[in-house]
């Protein structure tokens, strides 16, 4: 029998994409199918999303949804069953999910979000005839309210699962929206919504679902620390019961070096030699000198602090001493993106950069750089390490959250059992990456321990399979 669930968040790939809950909320509804569990995807009916499906049908309406009327449209796309929220006068504007043209968040946001969570919660109670989930599971602040709904609601509900992806982003409202956002006065409470004066929609998640998931292990104890917690560390460490750590995975078949139409020749790790093509089509594309013998570390990021992208900056003399060249695909924080610009132009051929991004190029880059860099001072779970495991390209991470998770550190320990497959350093800091370059450079010189960490790499596991499992069996214990 298969078990019903509505996941509920505000971005899916393929639809609308701004970062790795994307590929999560787009994966995690195929991987389950093996587990017997059918899950239906809520959406934001954006510009972008009601342009791709064919066939949409209502089956729901709201009279009145924060400010207007708006209607459920159920759709399949790329293999998901989706449910879209098509609310004009809410989802019908330019720009991206969260913020206009300009980059400015939406005044309304709170509202915007609510009205998902509300739909949410209208589904769970049985909105839709014939299907009546037995868990939502909610995603990020955006989808926070639904457990609010579901709590204050009162009579039966579904079991509720909310799932932390970046602590970083909470979803703060002021006070006097309680009453808009169609929130009882008993919520605005410590027990309730209330967060620092305000309405706390990551909170709301947090303090009243049934289960807690972050996207791994480490994670999920670095939250618990004042040091992480972000101010709800003492939220966190009361409901250590109800929180699990599970890893996110990548998509095996969209990352998958052996059948990649981005790459000018299939390989894997049965076939490692099938890579060469990439790094020198690589060199080509983003027009680094075409010398095999050096080493390109690879960038695909958001170009922020928080990604260490000023620590990769600063440390730029030290790759370049060791005769490394560099590519960066992101975009991010001006400062920095003029930063990665600078240094284009001061050292042409050793350092590229291309500001934005592009999915053929993210993919020639995994599969063409020799190692990939990542060195954020958090990572809730990350996806890039992942998808650069599986294109034989070494990570090299800063020791935190799903990057500790994810990337086994080829110390002496590890080289001697043959079992690393990238570097850790710490802590996140200039200094400790540069010294992580230093470590790189003298496993590049040792051309049979590189080709066997590569080998360990391509053979890490990074899909979904034990994951889905570990989904399914919190779901079961819902019922």
């Amino acid at each position: 029998m298969t078990l019903p669930v509505l996941s509920v968040a505000s971005e899916c790939y393929p639809l609308i994409k701004t970062g790795g809950l994307a590929d999560v909320v787009g994966a995690l509804p195929l991987a389950l199918a093996a587990e017997s569990v059918g899950m239906r995807t809520l959406l934001p009916g954006y510009p972008a999303v009601l342009g791709r499906l064919d066939g949409a049908e209502p089956v729901h309406g709201f009279d009145d949804l924060f400010g207007g009327p708006a209607r459920l449209l159920a759709a399949r796309h790329a293999g998901l069953d989706l449910l879209v929220l098509d609310s004009p006068h809410l989802f019908d504007r330019p720009g991206g999910p969260y913020a206009d043209p300009q980059g400015r968040d939406w005044p309304d946001n709170p509202q915007r979000f609510a009205a998902l969570s509300w739909a949410a919660a209208a589904i769970g109670r049985g909105a839709l005839p014939g299907w009546v989930p037995a868990v939502v599971h909610a995603h990020d602040w955006q989808a926070g309210l639904a457990a609010a709904y579901l709590h204050y609601g009162g009579g039966p509900r579904p079991g509720t699962v909310f799932t932390v992806h970046n602590l970083a982003f909470q979803g703060w409202a002021p006070a006097y929206l309680l009453n808009a956002l169609r929130l009882p006065p008993a919520a605005f409470d410590i027990e309730g919504v209330e967060f620092f004066g305000g309405i706390g929609a990551l909170k709301a998640g947090l303090r009243l679902s049934d289960r807690i998931t972050t996207v791994s292990p480490t994670y999920a104890r670095e939250i618990a620390t004042p040091e992480e917690g972000m101010g709800l560390d003492g939220l966190i460490r009361a409901r250590a019961g109800a929180m699990h750590g599970i890893l996110n995975g990548i998509d095996e078949e969209a990352w998958n070096p052996a059948a990649d139409p981005h790459l000018p020749a299939a390989f894997d790790a049965a076939r490692p030699e099938g890579r060469e093509s990439s790094r020198a089509a690589l060199r080509v594309r983003m027009g680094l000198d075409d010398d095999s013998r050096a080493p390109v570390l690879g960038v695909v990021s958001r170009l922020t602090g928080q990604k260490g992208m000023d620590l990769l900056l600063a440390c730029l003399p030290a790759l370049l001493g060791h005769g490394m060249r560099l590519t960066v695909l992101g975009a991010g924080e001006p400062a920095l993106e003029a930063g990665f610009r600078a240094a284009a132009a001061a050292y042409p051929g050793r350092i590229a950069v291309r500001i934005g991004y592009d999915e053929a190029l993210a993919h020639l880059i995994q599969a063409g750089c020799d190692a990939l860099l990542v060195p954020s001072r958090f990572e809730p779970c990350g996806l890039t390490q992942l998808c650069a495991l599986r294109y034989g390209a070494l990570p090299v991470v800063a020791r935190v959250g799903g990057l500790a998770d994810t990337v086994i550190d080829a110390n002496e320990a590890a080289l001697a059992m043959g079992v690393g497959t990238g570097l850790q350093f710490a802590p996140t800091t200039a200094a400790a990456l540069e010294g992580a370059l230093a470590r790189l450079a003298a496993l590049w010189a040792d051309r049979e321990a590189w080709k066997g960490l590569q080998a360990n790499a391509m053979r890490a596991p990074v899909g979904w399979e034990h994951s889905a499992s570990r989904y399914a069996a919190l779901y079961l214990g819902l019922r």
